[in-house]
């Protein structure tokens, strides 16, 4: 007569079930991995690019002035004849401090129209953070609870949109304005967009 099996002793059918969906998380993982480019936010395609700029208006940043005029929130119409550099920013975003000397830079070519969606924060923060480095859009619109922010498709702060003379978004950067996309890919599909429509 044989031992009887002990309850220790797992059969080995039972332990590839076991494993089963870790081994298909892990497929599914490498698998999203290469498939948004290896990991590189800035390469997430955009369903939106093509399409015309989302039309939804949004409140200005209370008390944000500037040479004593109250700067304006965001009216979809803006968008019409003008090349258009749109900004998703927050205070509270650590990459946003970073980018914010080069929009202050990117503000002075007065061919474009710098826009800030400016994305649940608090007005005192967000004033504060225009404060300190200088503020660079001639339209601040806010965004108190991020639905305007997913009808722009956007994954996460910051991320800068450009929007064409005829209002349609023709470029997307998913994370920071660097010094080393500036020039070698933002300004590249600025004056894409500028001999676009002239």
């Amino acid at each position: 007569m044989g031992t009887p099996a002990t309850s220790n002793e797992t059969p080995r059918s039972s332990r590839w079930l076991m494993a089963l969906p870790l081994v298909v998380f892990a497929a599914l993982a490498a698998i999203f991995w290469f498939r948004l480019g290896s990991g590189d936010p800035s390469r997430i395609p955009s369903a939106l690019i093509g399409r015309p700029a989302p039309q939804t208006p949004l409140p200005p940043l209370e008390g944000l002035t500037n040479n004593g005029a109250a700067i304006p929130g965001l009216d979809p119409a803006t968008f019409k004849g003008k090349v258009s550099v749109v900004n998703v920013w927050a205070s509270w975003c650590v990459p946003c401090h970073d980018e914010a000397p080069l929009l202050t830079e990117l503000g002075r070519d007065k061919r474009l129209q710098i826009v800030g969606i400016n994305y649940k924060d608090a007005a005192d923060n967000a004033r504060r953070f225009l404060g300190r480095y200088g503020n660079p859009f001639g339209i601040v619109g806010v965004d108190v609870n991020g639905r305007a922010s997913i009808e722009w498709g956007v994954y996460g702060v910051p991320e800068t949109f450009i929007v064409g003379r005829e209002g349609t978004i023709v470029y997307k950067l998913v994370g920071p304005v660097t010094a080393d996309n500036i020039n070698t890919v933002l300004r590249t599909e600025i004056d894409k967009a500028l001999k676009a429509g002239s």
